[in-house]
């Protein structure tokens, strides 16, 4: 059987660096060879003895990068439809809490749920991402709060790539919240539960990065700092929540340690601008907590612009301020509440979200690269962001495999 594959008469969103918009090429085909594109270009340049290669007919569709939701809590326990239902009918927030609700019910129902039984769900929340063109998800822990269940999550998280045809980088998060059983002792979860969490699960290979929630109502800057020093340490890679609700200076101290992203940042200032565009971070956008909490402060979309800091967009995907399962429809969100661009938007889930991962093998197409590929049954790569509601995938190919 030939390990070789030709794609022939697409439009090419090869998402590199040309002046071109999307750097698209038009009338054009790819060869992958194995798990890697080998040629892209013209379909004038297809050479004759190809013919032989099996072959799709891409029939005038667009063929992109495949999608990347570089931030997701895909794993977790339970739901909170509960809750969303009680503030509709004009609950408050404490008043949700002392029902149980929140941040506690999640960690609850994540901490009693089996690995089995987070698998499964988990299972159907990527499903329906790589059923829209996912070819590479993040994962984080964060409701676990103890060693057990964060090691837990991150065990599921792993599981997710030996059961589908997905690739997973993991995220250790174990400063998400404070528990239930520390409650006015943050410093004394850090130290006692998180740091120790965090060399558990380097030690065991369950981590690739490690994020953090930097916010009044989480963790202060100084905080965040004592636990990247420790990933520092280990040799991990930082990301943080940062600048979502206020603005604590959380981009600019991760940017200090070379964070592969800050994401939220909504009320991030000129000076946390420019901190990441020194530090090379991307700024990761997260529209569906930005609806889900009828936020009014957009991030600085334009001081991200003006000082080059690259922008993805990812679905935050979580039990309750984001249940969005859906990268098509954050790409609409994007535009429509954030004001991108349709090319930052498909930029926002291909090549900047492979950054905001560390990735540097896939999320444009090229020769060499990964062949993580989406065709679609659309003619211009704006109608992905375009539609609401309507999934246009043809087709999806992951490792050269269709």
């Amino acid at each position: 059987m030939s390990d070789k594959l030709l794609i022939t008469n697409v439009s090419v969103a090869r998402m590199g660096g040309s002046d071109s918009p999307y750097d698209l090429l038009h009338n054009a085909a790819l060869l992958i060879d194995g798990a890697r594109i080998a040629w892209v270009g013209p379909m004038s340049q297809v050479a004759p003895d190809w013919a032989d290669i099996p072959r799709i007919d891409g029939d005038g569709r667009l063929l992109s990068p495949g999608l990347i939701d570089c931030h997701t809590h895909l794993v977790h326990g339970g739901d909170r439809a509960r809750e969303f239902e009680m503030r509709l009918n004009g609950a408050s927030y404490q008043e949700v809490a002392r029902a149980g609700g929140g941040i506690v019910s999640t960690v609850r129902d994540t901490r009693a749920a089996s690995e089995e039984t987070l698998l499964a769900d988990a299972l159907r929340r990527a499903d329906a991402l790589i059923a829209e063109g996912a070819t590479t998800l993040e994962i984080k822990s964060g409701y676990g709060l103890d060693v057990e269940t964060e090691l837990k999550m991150l065990r599921v998280a792993r599981a997710v790539a030996m059961h589908r045809p997905i690739r997973v980088c993991t995220s250790f998060l174990g400063a998400h919240a404070t528990p239930p059983e520390y409650k006015g002792r943050d410093d004394a979860y850090i130290d006692e539960v998180c740091i120790p969490a965090l060399r558990a699960a380097h030690e065991a290979g369950l981590a690739d990065a490690v994020d953090g929630f930097c916010e009044g109502i989480a963790f202060s800057p100084d905080q965040m700092a004592r636990v990247f020093d420790v990933a520092r340490e280990l040799g991990l890679p930082v990301k943080l929540h940062a600048e979502q609700l206020s603005n604590l200076g959380g981009a600019a101290m991760a940017a200090g340690y070379g964070a592969m992203s800050a994401d939220h940042i909504e009320y991030l200032d000129t000076d946390g601008v420019r901190a990441l565009a020194e530090a090379g971070s991307v700024g990761v956008l997260l529209p569906g907590a930005f609806y889900t909490l009828h936020e009014t402060q957009a991030p600085p979309v334009q001081a991200l612009r003006d000082h080059g800091v690259p922008m993805a967009l990812a679905t935050d995907l979580n039990p309750g301020s984001s249940p969005l399962n859906s990268l098509l429809l954050t790409m609409n969100m994007g535009c429509t509440l954030f004001r991108l661009t349709p090319e930052e938007a498909l930029r926002g889930t291909t090549v900047n979200a492979a950054r905001a991962l560390g990735l540097h093998d896939c999320g444009v197409i090229a020769p060499g690269m990964r062949a993580d590929l989406a065709l679609w049954d659309v003619s211009e790569p704006a109608e992905l962001s375009y539609r609401i509601g309507f999934n246009p995938l043809h087709r999806r190919i992951f490792g050269g495999q269709a």
